[in-house]
């Protein structure tokens, strides 16, 4: 889950997309999305080792270099 800081700089949007289009195409995203009230957004890894690895690539994502925005990973068990 990625949370807009109050110093957003809409300059790492672009890279932001570029990375999670990376991830898509290496086949490590399952889904994406902005929160309706432009808050923030989330994202959805699929095929990671562990939790370690989940940290690891979300911490190369730009929002997070930039420090743009708070990112936090959480892991999700579904039925």
């Amino acid at each position: 889950m990625a949370m807009r800081k109050p110093a957003f700089d809409t300059s790492v949007i672009a890279p932001h997309k570029a990375f999670l289009d990376d991830l898509r195409e290496r086949g490590l995203l399952h889904l994406t999305g902005g929160f309706a009230d432009g808050s923030g957004g989330a994202y959805v890894l699929r095929d990671v080792a562990d939790m370690d690895a989940a940290r690891a690539i979300v911490a190369t994502d730009p929002l997070a270099v930039h420090g743009c925005s708070d990112l936090t990973v959480h892991e999700w068990n579904t039925r």
